[in-house]
């Protein structure tokens, strides 16, 4: 006898909301379904491990999906525990009962199984596919069969049937196509596949299908004949749940090339698995090259998730900090909270400490590529030392200390790039600064002539060449209680000891540098002897906190603000041309004017900033070889 009946009110709303709007891609109806499918044969697992009668054999259990164009029907099919018609009304005429959820807390799950299905209503995703969806179903122990069919929010009915076999059909007739919706796409076997693929994959039962194909027709040379054959889809035993001393390096490189995570090879792969207040796995790996739109707003930050092998979130950004985005792989955990949809977390405190943990591993990972493996650290932080850096200066500085250790720079005396940690170390015992010059090459830098003078006192160099790294260094202020120092600065911290006779050059030059001063007005903060120049006869030098490097990035921007640092010229009195300089000062003002103008654009020049008048430094030039 078939029974009508109707949904609570309560229950109309919340399908007709579920179905329109609570799950963003309509393929995750086949997710849901195969979870419930796994669930099922999971609580037959369960009843074997205290009925000695019931014997489990996993070779017997199964999920099975059927696609019937004709009918435009699809079919999965589950060998599990099945319904009585008591649990078909509970679970699948009450939305949002679910019967999962009700065993997992009846039974203590061992053997590390968990029932994924907790709110009843991922059954009900088969409705933005389906218009009329029928479950035929018979519980283990019973005699009868029963059939549940319903064609929406208005109601179901249930009446017995026949089925020779424990389990569950679910067989989804399929909405008509729309100018903006194309259902039969979820009857094509190679749609299907990439579902399961993609969210499926690590159900640990087999989900097959029936895959048609074609071979040689008996009997002929050249004609072929359609045959069908069963295949497993899914991988079963995912990567991350086997033992590491089961794993080689190939198989992790195999597994980065099949999620597609990048075209290169990884540089270093992570296998963790933790047993904690929060149980999770993860396969992490730091990839070898940036991807082509890393550095652009394109690019989607965030590891897959998933929740007991099903696939939740494709981009979880929660698990990584934007300093790590590079990182590539996957997390897998048993104890997240999710909601209906299961496509977002209702708690972020259990992804909060598994982002925690994870930072510190990646950390981890990246200090032995340097300590141990530093021809592959360096090729690392070719690709991403630019985001280690924006790590350090974003966020106020909040991650400095995770990450200063892990920084890089050009050496001026070693050739090559070294660690902050190797630059302090090597110092000698009275310098009191770690010194560095800023600029768009190591080719220039080193011809720089603010370096003469730290290098002379044999102290090195670091090169900045990265627009990023002055700002890096300004937000981490000091190292191993060593402050920063650009060679550039009016103070370097080593001129103590000719500060006598420097104080005597500018007092006997004060009239020449404020008639100089005022020639340059509003271009430089002042003019002053060099004690830093050696061989060149002139060079800017900053006071403040803004560098003339800083100063070129920060106009660069799109919203410049005009920002200017407060430069000096300063002057090498040892230097012919500073003789010139000071004998036109005594009786020809106006080639001193005309000296200035020229030291102020050499100086410029030198810094690699634009001259502002081309025409009149060209002029110039002229009237000196006139």
């Amino acid at each position: 006898m078939v029974q009508t009946k109707e949904f609570k009110a309560e229950s109309k709303r919340l399908l007709e909301m579920m179905i329109n709007s609570i799950y963003s891609q309509r393929e995750v109806f086949l997710r849901e379904l195969i979870s419930n499918a796994s669930d099922a044969i999971d609580k037959i697992y369960y009843k074997a491990l205290t009925d000695d009668e019931l014997q489990f054999n996993k070779d017997d259990y199964f999920i099975k999906l059927s696609a019937n164009k004709e009918t435009k029907t699809l079919t999965i099919s589950d060998t599990g525990i099945g319904m009585t018609k008591e649990e078909l009304e509970n679970n699948l005429g009450t939305i949002a009962k679910s019967g999962s959820l009700a065993f997992k807390t009846e039974t203590e799950l061992k053997d590390g199984h968990d029932i994924i299905g907790q709110f009843g209503v991922g059954f009900y995703a088969a409705f933005m596919v389906a218009d009329v969806v029928t479950v035929v179903t018979k519980a283990l122990g019973s005699d009868t069969a029963y059939k549940w069919e319903s064609h929406g929010a208005d109601g179901y009915t249930i009446e017995e049937t026949n089925k020779d076999t424990v389990g569950t059909d679910i067989t989804l007739k399929l909405k008509e196509n729309t100018e903006e919706d194309t259902y039969d796409e979820f009857l094509e076997e190679y749609r299907l596949q990439a579902i399961i693929k993609k969210y499926s994959d690590f159900i640990r039962y087999p989900i097959k299908m029936d895959k048609t194909s074609q071979r040689p027709k008996e009997g002929t040379e050249n004609e072929l004949e359609e045959y069908t054959e069963e295949q497993t889809i899914n991988s079963m035993v995912p990567i991350w749940r086997k033992n590491k001393n089961e794993l080689t390096e190939d198989d992790y490189q195999q597994f980065y090339t099949d999620k597609r995570y990048g075209f290169d090879k990884p540089l270093k792969s992570l296998h963790i698995s933790v047993d904690g207040s929060i149980r999770y796995n993860a396969i992490l790996y730091i990839p070898e090259k940036t991807p082509f739109d890393y550095y652009s707003k394109e690019y989607e930050k965030g590891l897959e998730l998933y929740s007991n092998g099903v696939l939740i979130m494709e981009k979880c950004s929660d698990l990584l900090p934007d300093y790590f985005s590079f990182v590539k792989g996957l997390v897998d955990s048993e104890d997240l909270s999710l909601n209906i949809s299961r496509e977002i977390l209702q708690h972020d405190r259990q992804l909060k400490r598994i982002e925690k943990n994870i930072t510190k591993k990646i950390k981890g990972q990246l200090q032995s590529l340097l300590k141990d493996e530093r021809e592959k650290y360096e090729a690392f932080y070719q690709s991403f030392g630019r985001q280690l850096k924006y790590g350090v200066y974003s966020d106020f500085g909040a991650n400095k200390e995770m990450l200063q250790d892990l920084l890089l720079f050009h050496s001026s005396k070693e050739k090559k790039l070294i660690s902050l940690n190797e630059y302090v170390s090597s110092m000698p015992e009275e310098q009191k600064y770690i010194y560095y010059a800023a600029g768009e090459s190591i080719e220039r830098l080193e011809k720089l002539p603010q370096t003469e003078l730290v290098a002379d006192k044999g102290y090195d160099i670091l090169f900045f060449t990265d627009d990023i790294d002055e700002f890096a260094i300004k937000m981490l202020m000091n190292y191993m209680e060593k402050e920063f120092k650009s060679v550039s600065s009016s103070d370097l911290g080593i001129e103590q000891e000719e500060s006598k006779e420097d104080a005597a050059s500018n007092e006997e030059n004060k009239e020449l540098f404020a008639y100089m001063e005022t020639i340059l007005a509003g271009k430089v903060k002042k003019v002053k002897l060099s004690n830093r120049l050696k061989s060149y006869p002139v060079c800017l030098s900053t006071e403040g906190e803004i560098t003339i490097e800083m100063e070129k990035t920060l106009n660069a921007m799109p919203n410049n603000e005009h920002i200017k640092a407060e430069k000096v010229l300063e002057l090498n009195k040892n230097h012919s041309v500073f003789q010139s300089l000071t004998a036109a000062f005594d009786n020809d003002k106006e080639k001193v004017a005309l000296y200035t103008n020229l030291l102020y654009n050499q100086a410029l020049l030198i810094e690699g900033l634009s001259i502002e008048d081309p025409v009149a430094f060209t002029n110039d030039l002229c009237k000196i070889m006139i």
